[in-house]
């Protein structure tokens, strides 16, 4: 194909509102991306011969221009083009003011020049790149153009259901998402949460775009240690997910493993192997046998993948429970609800360290008292913890409710 054919494809598409064949043929991924007849660095005059659209020529100039700069491995350069391919969809999105015919070019676009920022951020800039970037500008510069592309969606309320821009809200937020942990600022998440919850299509979206939604969303109740919204996000994301999407699932039960060891629950050892997470059976095996020792020696020998995938945190306050856990099994050997001080000590330096000191000891039972892990309270004077006779040690999960 000439490039004077692909100018005259792509304006046919455009004058018949083909909005999933305009977004192929707009996209890098498609097999256009890789004809060298489209690689021009000055495609303008050409453009201005086959499109009679200004500002669509505008966005085919951009898009052929950033062709060129991804076959020469400029990612600055394919980034800034990708840009002004958006900036220009933007003017066009807003002149069509009710109609979502082009929808599917405005998904395909912000994915790529998320994508694009992405190498950006990752890649050393070469010397012949225009300029350097610093780190995350082009993230941040992704996700300002994108929040533009969000605002007109959210804010198209005159077209009927079947016609409105919303449907594009969900996508977009999915892709900021996605920027925002990698910027590491979950707080403009906020607002999009806010949009996505009140809007009369939340539950209408595409389901896979449902899923993605509700792993971020789960993943920052977590860090916002709001374990009931986690776990009913993730545990969402995880059972609505297509069973043939291994890598997907693999990813939610990275976060969903934890939460669940976390509530009192261990996953099935099955689950975790079919999955390629039994680093995660060797975490809940210690947490459930109260064996703080062993607990130490999993987080440390897998620490690499916990800290790269952002659970490391969250790991550590499995810690806690590992001690609630400890301190059942000596409660339901001794058959007392009065406890010495001396036996949970005894208890935690065989399961822990031997040089575990009584206070020590002390804080980590006043510790689970006040969070409500245990029902009791420590008598200093006798050096004896007495336990509540019924519930003694309540279900993890109905602590969160």
């Amino acid at each position: 194909m000439s490039i004077v054919q692909y100018l005259q494809q792509i304006n046919s598409y455009y004058n018949e509102k083909r909005g999933y064949q305009l977004a192929e043929w707009l996209s890098l991924r498609h097999h256009h991306a890789k004809n060298s007849n489209l690689f021009h660095s000055k495609p303008d005059n050409l453009i201005a011969n086959h499109i009679e659209d200004e500002t669509f020529g505008e966005l085919v100039g951009a898009h052929v221009r950033c062709l060129f700069a991804v076959f020469k491995n400029e990612a600055n350069e394919a980034h800034m083009e990708q840009n002004n391919v958006v900036q220009a969809f933007i003017r066009i999105f807003q002149y069509y003011k009710e109609e979502n015919w082009l929808l599917p070019v405005m998904n395909t676009v912000c994915l790529e020049l998320r994508i694009l920022a992405g190498k950006v951020d990752t890649i050393s800039s070469n010397e012949s790149s225009r300029g350097s970037v610093k780190p995350r500008e082009a993230l941040e510069k992704a996700a300002e153009t994108m929040m533009a592309c969000f605002r007109i969606c959210s804010s198209d309320n005159r077209s009927s259901e079947s016609d409105t821009k919303k449907w594009g809200m969900l996508s977009l937020v999915n892709q900021l998402f996605k920027l925002y942990f990698r910027i590491n600022k979950l707080h403009l998440m906020r607002p999009l949460i806010r949009a996505i919850d009140s809007s009369p299509l939340k539950d209408k979206f595409n389901l896979s775009q449902q899923i993605t939604y509700r792993y971020y969303v789960g993943r920052k109740a977590m860090f916002d240690s709001d374990y009931v919204l986690a776990n009913e996000n993730l545990t969402f994301a995880f059972q609505r997910c297509h069973k043939d999407s291994k890598k997907n699932k693999h990813l939610i039960l990275i976060y969903l493993v934890p939460l669940k060891i976390l509530l009192g629950y261990l996953p099935k050892r099955s689950l975790l192997e079919k999955y390629d997470l039994l680093q995660l059976w060797e975490i809940g095996e210690a947490v459930r046998g109260g064996n703080a020792r062993k607990l130490t020696e999993a987080i440390e020998t897998h620490q690499e993948f916990f800290i790269k995938s952002g659970i490391y945190l969250i790991l550590e306050r499995l810690r806690l429970v590992t001690y609630r856990n400890l301190f059942k099994k000596v409660y339901m050997i001794m058959k007392n609800p009065v406890l010495t001080l001396e036996d949970l000590l005894i208890a935690l330096r065989m399961m822990e360290s031997s040089e575990i000191e009584l206070e020590e000891a002390n804080c980590i039972l006043a510790n689970l008292i006040h969070q409500g892990k245990i029902k009791g309270y420590i008598s200093h004077t006798h050096q004896k913890v007495v336990l509540s006779k019924t519930d003694a040690f309540p279900k993890l999960s109905a602590l969160v409710q």
